[in-house]
């Protein structure tokens, strides 16, 4: 990953973690070396289908990895039309 792909998940995954109340299995803080991590205990595999919390994690991370991808790809038009600009005058 570049560094602006880097910089966008880390903010990003600040944005998420302030969230975690709303995800049962997101932890708030993640394990270290990671940039996001989940918990899920036996209580959730009792209490949820078990695909179908598999099904939720591999449909999120998709979503994350998407969403980022969309916010890289707008930072770097931005980027493109500031230098435009400025090289204009």
């Amino acid at each position: 990953a570049d560094e602006i792909e880097k910089i966008l998940c880390h903010k990003f995954m600040r944005f998420m973690m302030m969230r975690a109340e709303n995800f049962f299995i997101l932890r708030r803080k993640p394990v270290e070396g990671y940039d996001i991590s989940f918990l899920i205990t036996n209580f959730h595999t009792e209490q949820m289908y078990k695909h179908k919390l598999v099904d939720f994690v591999i449909h999120f991370m998709e979503e994350i990895d998407k969403e980022i991808s969309e916010m890289k790809l707008s930072v770097n038009a931005r980027a493109r039309i500031v230098a435009e600009e400025f090289l204009k005058n």
